[in-house]
């Protein structure tokens, strides 16, 4: 997916479209249908130009499509854990992405493979993971700029990534590998609101 375009001019109106292929590719998907990015441009009724932007080629968007079916909106994930404190929520939204992540280790590796060749000077994924941390943190008067360091040095702690490091350099098992995560997330919090106090 080609992050860099999505977040240039309207960025709604092009989160829109994106999203609009992703279920056009979908179709596709729960039919058990082979399909190329001209048969997503028919279905959506968008040029094969416009999926070219958003997408470089068909493999990018089937893996990213068939994890896109599995995986909860920022909103809902967020919904899930209504009534948690700031820091519970955030381990909460750990939780879910290195679970997803687990359960679906092969098709991330899959896409991330992909998606690695297919651009690798343009990467930029994990969208959806500071999307939610986003919202975690909408209700927090932190200020911009330490709300932005600290969301992104907590997405470092979740999804496919470090879980390929805990387990391919690491050795460790997917028990362990949510253990240590976890164990380093407490860490960052831990420490970072016992700063607040001072």
């Amino acid at each position: 997916m080609n992050d860099d375009y999505i977040n240039t001019g309207r960025t709604n109106q092009k989160q829109e479209t994106r999203d609009k292929i992703l279920k056009g590719a979908q179709y596709f998907i729960n039919k058990g249908m082979a399909f190329g990015l001209q048969d997503v441009a028919n279905k959506t009724g968008l040029s094969r130009a416009t999926i070219y932007r958003y997408y470089s080629n068909v493999e990018v968007l089937a893996a990213e499509a068939s994890l896109d079916i599995k995986t909860l909106s920022p909103e809902g994930i967020i919904k899930e854990l209504e009534g948690k404190n700031l820091e519970e929520m955030i381990l909460g939204i750990q939780d879910y992405f290195n679970t997803h992540a687990t359960e679906n280790e092969n098709a991330f590796r899959k896409y991330l493979s992909f998606v690695i060749v297919s651009n690798p000077s343009e990467i930029k994924r994990g969208a959806r993971r500071k999307k939610t941390l986003q919202l975690a943190f909408d209700k927090t008067s932190f200020a911009d700029r330490e709300k932005n360091d600290l969301m992104h040095l907590l997405t470092i702690l979740m999804g496919i990534e470090p879980l390929i490091v805990t387990k391919d350099v690491s050795g460790l098992s997917n028990e362990e590998s949510h253990k240590l995560l976890r164990w380093g997330m407490e860490l960052i919090l831990k420490g970072y609101f016992h700063s607040k106090k001072k």
